[in-house]
């Protein structure tokens, strides 16, 4: 399989201090991709490159990492995954501040973040519904269906955040609260969610699932642990958030050869009292292949 990737991800910070709002949103410049994979039943491993590092148009960044490991399977699916975001992000758009909105676009490599994390799920319709089928290319759903899931996840955040590397007139206006150095929390969650292939035309298939996280985070706010003021039975509510992970693909399969395209996207929500973080990260795929080497018990199965 070949394939052209692009991948991003957003930050948006936020204070409501005596209802006072203001918040501010970067990302990086999105990563063009290309790349190419080998798969066996549920598992594609491959090599993929930045497209501008490769026609020379840029130079590496050395500081950004990205490592995603994911398996498709008819009962259940995995994704590991490693990120470490480089120095390219831009600042696109901001509010609560007394200033006209010439700084949207403008660089900003005051924020940098480290992410591992784990997303397991369970399928229970497996024997009808095929999530392979959608994103790994390796089987094919003949009639529409849907199937609930289940998951757990687990992820450890590292954010660094120098406000000083603001434009002035934004920094010398931000307010207490959003004047943090680092943010680190571990985020356990279990999700329950729906997902559904339609399948609108011979060989075509369109796949969309959303499954919402009830989020536990244990936090250190500039190395120190966050205990806001509550009964002492009730602090661990403080800590409870929303997560979200949203899978979409469409695809085209006559089991020889297949085209298509899918996006994944995670996010996280931290909040506490004043002050509140979503990230969200993702990635575009679009994708053409061939199988061979078909297992002789499926060469002439037509179902």
């Amino acid at each position: 399989m070949v394939e052209h990737s692009l991948w991003h991800e957003h930050y948006k910070i936020r204070t409501n201090v005596n209802g006072h709002k203001q918040s501010i949103s970067l990302a990086p410049t999105p990563t063009p991709k290309i790349g190419a994979y080998f798969g066996w039943r549920w598992i594609f491993l491959g090599l993929s490159v930045s497209i501008p590092e490769l026609v020379g148009n840029s130079k590496p960044d050395k500081s950004k990492q990205e490592y995603v490991f994911n398996l498709y399977s008819s009962r259940v699916g995995v994704d590991l995954y490693y990120r470490k975001t480089g120095s390219n992000f831009r600042i696109k758009s901001y509010s609560g501040f007394d200033i006209p909105d010439t700084y949207i676009g403008q660089k900003f490599d005051g924020l940098k973040s480290k992410i591992v994390g784990l997303n397991a799920y369970w399928i229970f319709n497996n024997k009808r519904f095929s999530y392979p089928a959608a994103y790994s290319q390796s089987t094919n759903q003949r009639i529409s269906c849907g199937s609930f899931m289940a998951g757990f996840s687990y992820s450890k955040h590292n954010v660094t955040f120098d406000h000083t590397k603001l434009p002035d007139d934004m920094e010398s206006q931000i307010r207490p609260s959003m004047r943090f150095n680092t943010l680190k929390y571990q985020d356990y969650n279990l999700s329950f969610g729906y997902g559904y292939n339609w399948v609108f035309a011979p060989n075509c298939l369109f796949n969309i699932s959303v499954m919402p996280a009830l989020a536990y985070k244990k936090t250190k706010l500039n190395g120190e642990e966050v205990d806001e003021e509550k009964k002492d039975w009730l602090k661990w509510m403080n800590d409870i958030n929303f997560d979200i992970i949203t899978r979409a693909a469409i695809t085209w399969n006559n089991e020889k050869y297949f085209v298509g395209a899918s996006y994944v996207m995670n996010t996280y929500d931290y909040r506490k009292k004043d002050f509140s973080m979503t990230h969200s990260f993702g990635g575009l795929r679009i994708y053409a292949g061939f199988n061979f080497w078909k297992q002789k018990k499926y060469r002439n199965n037509k179902n």
